[in-house]
């Protein structure tokens, strides 16, 4: 039984790792792309008029934030693609009677989203290597706030998907709701330059804490602890991962 659970689990990795893939330059070059022209801008152009920010030249402080944003945009959006495309083809109905736990289903689409972001982030890593020296502070805070953010938005992209009715459904929490809180979560500027009243109100933006998590893996500096972001983490993955469960076991969205 258990020797079937991961052959299932395997399959369903291995197809959506599969889809990304056979669209590379579709899914895999665009965030390197604009990364490059983020850098370009926004790092060279205007990095140079504003100079150091908290202690480090304006292209080191914007990398980590940058390869956040790429995370989190390519996680969300493979998996509510993914997913919804599985129910508008009839194909989730196939996993559903299959004789498979129902966190099989989860694991396998999150997994697929998760791989996706994990090449995202190295390849905008190796992008922003052209433009300025990275220092590493600490590499276990890098990959353990790696792999939370995007295990996080990859189930937020399932639990979108679910609820989503056609597929313009997919595309309004990345355009109305994630995109706003991305840019001002931190990736271009340090809540400390904020009047108080505003960094107090950024604290209420949770990509706050992912990015100044990844940042202290990289420079060893955090406008907030970089435990404190880790917990969250942690705890939003319970929440969400535990909403997603229950909205299959239930069949919310995908049975008539």
């Amino acid at each position: 039984m258990v020797n079937r659970t991961m052959i299932a689990l395997q399959t369903l990795w291995i197809k959506e790792c599969t889809r990304f893939l056979r669209i590379w330059i579709q899914t895999l070059v665009p965030p390197a792309i604009t990364m490059s022209l983020y850098f370009v801008i926004f790092g060279n152009l205007i990095g140079s008029r504003i100079g150091q920010m908290g202690g480090f030249s304006y292209m080191e402080f914007i990398v980590p934030g940058l390869i956040m944003m790429a995370v989190i945009t390519n996680s969300y959006s493979n998996v509510s693609s993914s997913f919804y495309s599985a129910k508008f083809q009839h194909n989730i109905e196939e996993l559903l009677v299959a004789p498979i736990p129902n966190w099989v289903i989860i694991a396998g689409f999150v997994g697929g989203g998760v791989a996706r972001a994990i090449l995202i982030g190295i390849i905008v890593t190796c992008v922003s290597m052209l433009f300025v020296d990275i220092s590493l502070h600490s590499i276990p805070i890098i990959i353990i706030t790696l792999l939370l953010t995007s295990t996080l938005f990859a189930t937020a992209g399932l639990i979108n998907a679910i609820f989503a009715k056609s597929f313009d459904d997919i595309s309004v929490v990345p355009t109305f709701v994630l995109t706003p809180l991305t840019y001002l979560g931190g990736v271009f500027y340090s809540l400390s330059l904020l009047p108080e009243f505003w960094q107090w109100v950024s604290k209420i933006n949770p990509i706050v804490y992912m990015v100044n998590g990844f940042r202290y893996g990289f420079l060893g500096v955090s406008d907030v602890d970089y435990l404190y972001s880790l917990g969250l983490l942690v705890v939003f993955n319970v929440v969400l991962l535990g909403f997603a469960y229950s909205l299959i076991n239930r069949g919310i969205g995908i049975r008539s």
